[in-house]
């Protein structure tokens, strides 16, 4: 699907270390002077950020279920775009996807390899076994005859010995797939998570001189000129032509939210709306800054608001500017996090209930926990922004704040779970103020 060659770090399991494996490549390599590019499988706005920082190149999300194949060859080509590699990371195990009846596999990360035709590198945790895990690569290798596993890294190694049977199980079992290198159980390549994952990679305060550790224990243990001769070009891509934005452009100048409370938004949306003639603004709430007066837009991304709740409530200058731009019919939209500052009131996790804008019926609270997580299908059934009711989405969801309270309101979506199950109304719309806990991916035909 690109010109440039690419390459996928797998593994079998969330937990594996495929991300810490995935930066310490990135650095490894962009030290070595490879022009390398970083993207992450699936919905994920974290990874992302940690991709961009080891490369300094913006990284991009490779979505095979919610994305149109136009939206993956569009992003993998500006990816592509002056690299000399791009380096994927998967999304939890290689097989793991959207669970569709018949297709447990689908939206995987072996979807992404099968459709772009990149090779697989898996990352297997070895700390609780040894020639086992041979066993487990040869199975993983058999699985998909569309999906090319070429190599191998293990992770938390515990001594030289430990690596040699490793090494000799492999040569046994996968003769065909080369053992890249054995990384050592090193208690300091470890990165700080909370409730949706790590921790942000703005909020990581030694971020540098940890992707620089990581870069340099990759580079000892693993055959970098090898792993990076596995890229390989991908498939002949479709045509580009027409291929509309991600999200349709809320507007002309768009404020955009941005900070450790609103940080979830796709650079390749942001672009998408720049390309399409917006321009993008950026301001941030915590620091009680209003978005532009003469913004006719306001996007509110997701984040962690949760966290931040008596900082928002306080901010006063940032809820009067919403309460203003809603006045004057300019668009205000919020996905997950900005959602729940538009509502009424946040409960926090000690259940102290914090004043939000008020733009929106909606009371929502983190004290009570529950997980809501999964991809979304979508069909507008308000005309907002975002279009006619009618138009249709792929999205996904993410979050433990649950909603306490709501008034009548026209809603925003109709929503079903990938396997097709009715969810039913989602989100809510009120004049020129819209949003629901959905994160949109991608716009696809009915």
């Amino acid at each position: 699907m690109t010109v440039t060659p690419g390459l996928i770090i797998a593994a079998p399991a969330s937990g594996s270390g495929k991300t810490v494996i995935t930066l310490g490549l990135l650095r490894a390599l962009r030290n070595r002077g490879v022009r390398v590019t970083g993207a992450k499988t699936g919905p994920d706005y974290i990874d992302p950020a940690f991709h961009a920082a080891a490369t300094g190149r913006v990284a991009c999300n490779l979505d095979p279920w919610a994305m149109r194949p136009g939206t993956l060859a569009q992003l993998i080509a500006t990816a592509g775009h002056e690299s000399d590699l791009i380096l994927a990371e998967g999304v939890m195990g290689l097989f793991d996807g959207a669970n569709l009846p018949g297709r447990p596999d689908a939206g995987s990360t072996a979807d992404l390899a099968a459709l772009t035709g990149w090779p697989v590198v898996l990352v297997i945790d070895a700390a609780k076994q040894a020639a086992s895990a041979a066993a487990l690569v040869s199975g993983f290798a058999r699985h998909r005859s569309d999906v090319t596993i070429t190599g191998v890294i293990f992770n938390r190694v515990g001594s030289a010995s430990h690596a040699q049977v490793l090494q000799d199980a492999m040569a046994l079992a996968c003769p065909d797939i080369a053992v890249l290198g054995c990384l050592h159980r090193n208690p300091e390549l470890l990165l700080p998570e909370r409730h949706l994952g790590l921790v942000q990679a703005g909020e990581h305060g030694a971020l540098e001189s940890f992707i620089e550790a990581a870069g340099a224990a990759l580079s000892a243990a693993v055959d970098l000129a090898r792993l990076a001769a596995m890229a390989r070009l991908g498939h002949p891509e479709p045509a580009l032509a027409d291929t509309p934005p991600q999200i349709p452009v809320l507007g002309q100048r768009i404020a955009v939210a941005r900070d450790a409370a609103f940080a979830f938004a796709y650079p390749s949306v942001l672009a998408a709306w720049r390309a399409a003639g917006a321009e993008v603004m950026f301001f941030s709430p915590l620091a009680d800054a209003a978005p532009d007066a003469q913004a006719d837009a306001i996007y509110l991304p997701g984040g962690y608001p949760e966290l931040h709740a008596p900082q928002l409530a306080g901010a006063r200058h940032f809820k009067h500017a919403l309460q203003a731009a809603a006045a004057r019919q300019a668009v205000v939209f919020g996905e997950c996090g900005g959602y729940m500052a538009l509502g009424r009131g946040l409960i926090d996790a000690e259940g102290k209930c914090h004043e939000m804008a008020g733009l929106l019926p909606v009371e929502t609270s983190f004290a009570d926990r529950k997980l809501h997580l999964g991809y979304r299908a979508i069909e507008t059934v308000s005309p907002t922004a975002l279009g006619p009711a009618g138009r249709h989405f792929r999205g996904h969801e993410f979050h433990y704040a649950s909603i306490t309270s709501e008034d009548n309101a026209a809603p925003l979506f109709h929503a079903r779970n990938a396997r097709g199950d009715d969810l039913g109304a989602c989100g809510m719309t009120h004049g020129s103020v819209s949003g629901s806990f959905v994160h949109l991916i991608d716009q696809v035909p009915a």
